[in-house]
């Protein structure tokens, strides 16, 4: 649950680095890593959990990592 979340965030916060590097007209180097860092946790994630993941599960798994972050 930990890495799916993980890749998740990743995704999301490479999104900025990618659409700045385009405006800039520079080579997106650190956006593309962290973007393929991501997507290969995410497919970790899916493929070594038994039974993988719904779509309609990814909310609450990610709510249950953070509030174990907390407690």
């Amino acid at each position: 649950d930990l890495v799916l979340t993980l890749g998740i965030v990743l995704l999301v916060l490479s999104l900025p680095s990618l659409l700045s590097a385009w405006v800039d007209g520079r080579p997106p180097r650190v956006g593309a890593i962290m973007c393929i860092a991501g997507i290969g946790m995410i497919l970790g994630a899916l493929m070594t959990k038994p039974g993988g993941y719904a779509f309609t599960d990814v909310p609450a798994v990610m709510f249950a990592v953070v509030t174990r972050a907390f407690n």
